[in-house]
This record gives structure tokens, C-alpha cells and sequence, in this order.
């Protein structure tokens, strides 16, 4: 479509409706530009996609997720947890808001949901971006759980006792992951650190955040069958963590992945759309740019 370029609006808040689900997000951005659908990990909420938003939606509607049962995206309904679930309910939602065109991209636990819709819904999206996870039953997983700086991937799965310690910690709790995760703590400020515990302060989303994990081994015999995955992927890692990224790359090809590109970036953790934002907007910019545009 051509039309006049106009001054991306200011994000909004917006509730999306849909199959007696609801789901909440940020939203920018004109709706006859490509959709990029921004996915949240552990333990944020999507208020970590703000410092981004704006300037990608320049030239994209911007979709930015609180996953199914956390913050205002909770329900009476409970939660999926499986990664492919959750993939096709927020690729409903995000069709129900006027998506078009759409690249979902994801970071931690929002980095195996985009993987999720690579491998199963690859008729629905143009593309898929995972940022700073691996992908349950891919290789390097086995050698990542052995990492004692995912000790909480086992704890996590201990049903029923994080629930119990954490419950009234969760800015302590909290604070341990972005402390240790982030190249520059200190960017994430207090303000940004209140909005994702208030995310978790939700009736039961607690017990989703943790549900994630419990739901990894399910997600991980699932991923592991090979089959050809044409949907284009970028794999993305901050250079804080000193993994190399090579494994995490093979890992998507081996498991029938066609079209895998690889891109680390610099001065950034866990968190590249706080740490490293204009980095982050030049890779995503770059890939959706080289991506076809879906068959209407």
C-alpha cells in the first residue's frame, strides 16, 4: 500500500478482545504497516518493550504482549502454559487488533513462543525473532540446564513451593534476575523494576510465570521432532552472557530450521530493549526489512 508517512503516534493501552480471552498490550503505530508482536520473559512485564516501541513503530504496528495471565492480560480462564499454546492465542490476538504481515519476536520465555509460531503456525507470520533463550529441546538445552545460572529452571518446576517463598518477595526475587541478567543494571530503573512485579500481583500470575518452566519438559519432547521449518529466524543474543552463539544457531538448523541468521549484540544482557535499545531496533529493522510480504 502507499499512502503518506506519517509521525508515529504515542503508544497506547489498549485491550483486545477475543474467543472470550483478553489479552492487554502496548500498541503503536499505523495498522497497514507490517505487524511486529513483542513478547515478554521471565519475570517482565511489557513494559519492557517502552524504550522501543515508539521509534520501531515508525514504520510497523507495533504489538506489545502481557502474556496470557499476567498483569492486565489475566483471566478467570486458566492460562495456557505450553509455548505452542500460547503462540496461537496471541497470534489470535493480534489478528483481532489488526494485525497484518506479522513478525513476532520474543525475549527468554517470549523467545520460545516465537519459536513456537516458527514451527507451527508458519502460515500466519512472516518471521520470528528469539532473543536471549534456548529453545527447550534444542540443542544447546541439555547443556544449559547444567548451568548453575539456571538454577531456577528446577526450582521453578518444584510445584506448588515457589508459589509459597515467593508470594510478598517479589521485588527481591525479581530484582536477583535483572541484577545478575543485565549488562547494565542500573538501567533498569526503579519505576520500570515496580511495573513488572505489579504485573505478577495479578490473581494466579505468579503460578503462570512458574507454569512456564513446569511446562518446558511438555514443550521440549514437542520442539525436539524434526520437521522443515521454512519460516525465516534471527536469532539474537546480548554479548554479556559470553555464550557463544553458534550452538543456539545450530541447534534451530538441526532441528529442521531452513533459514536461521545469527547477531550478537554489544553492551547488552538479558534486556537489549533497555541495555542496547538502537541496536536492537537496527537488527529487528533489518530483518523484517529483507522479509516477503505474506500472500493475502
Amino acid at each position: 500500500a502507499v499512502f503518506t508517512r506519517q509521525p508515529p503516534p504515542m503508544p497506547e493501552q489498549v485491550l483486545v478482545d477475543f474467543d472470550h480471552h483478553r489479552l492487554a498490550a502496548l500498541q503503536a503505530g499505523d495498522r497497514r504497516y507490517p505487524a511486529l508482536v513483542l513478547l515478554l520473559g521471565w519475570p517482565l512485564s511489557r513494559a519492557v518493550w517502552q524504550p522501543v516501541i515508539e521509534p520501531l513503530a515508525a514504520d510497523h504496528h507495533v504489538l506489545a504482549f502481557d502474556l496470557p495471565g499476567i498483569a492486565q492480560s489475566a483471566s478467570p480462564i486458566q492460562a495456557p502454559t505450553r509455548k505452542a499454546e500460547i503462540a496461537q492465542l496471541v497470534l489470535d490476538a493480534a489478528q483481532a487488533a489488526g494485525a497484518r504481515d506479522i513478525t513476532i519476536a520474543g525475549v527468554d520465555v517470549g523467545g520460545m513462543i516465537a519459536f513456537a509460531a516458527a514451527r507451527d503456525f508458519a502460515d500466519r507470520i512472516r518471521g520470528a525473532v528469539i532473543m536471549n533463550t534456548v529453545i527447550p529441546g534444542l540443542d544447546p538445552w541439555r547443556q544449559v540446564l547444567t548451568d548453575e545460572r539456571v538454577w531456577h529452571f528446577a526450582f521453578h518446576l518444584i510445584r506448588g513451593l515457589p508459589e509459597k517463598l515467593v508470594t510478598g518477595h517479589e521485588r527481591v526475587y525479581f530484582d536477583y534476575f535483572i541484577d545478575t541478567l543485565s549488562a547494565h543494571p542500573e538501567k533498569i530503573d526503579d519505576a520500570l523494576r515496580r511495573q513488572f512485579v505489579l504485573g505478577y500481583t495479578a490473581t494466579g500470575a505468579l503460578k503462570t510465570g512458574f507454569g512456564w518452566y513446569r511446562a518446558m519438559p511438555a514443550d521440549a519432547r514437542h520442539n525436539s521432532r524434526h520437521q522443515p521449518i521454512d519460516t525465516p529466524i534471527l536469532y539474537l543474543r546480548g554479548d554479556a552472557d559470553r555464550r557463544p552463539i553458534a550452538p543456539y544457531v545450530d541447534g534451530l538448523k538441526a532441528v529442521g530450521a531452513s533459514d536461521v541468521r545469527g547477531s550478537v549484540i554489544k553492551g547488552s544482557g538479558e534486556l537489549p530493549s533497555i541495555e542496547a535499545p538502537k541496536a536492537l531496533i537496527a537488527c529487528l529493522r533489518e530483518f523484517t526489512a529483507s522479509l516477503p510480504a505474506m500472500n493475502s
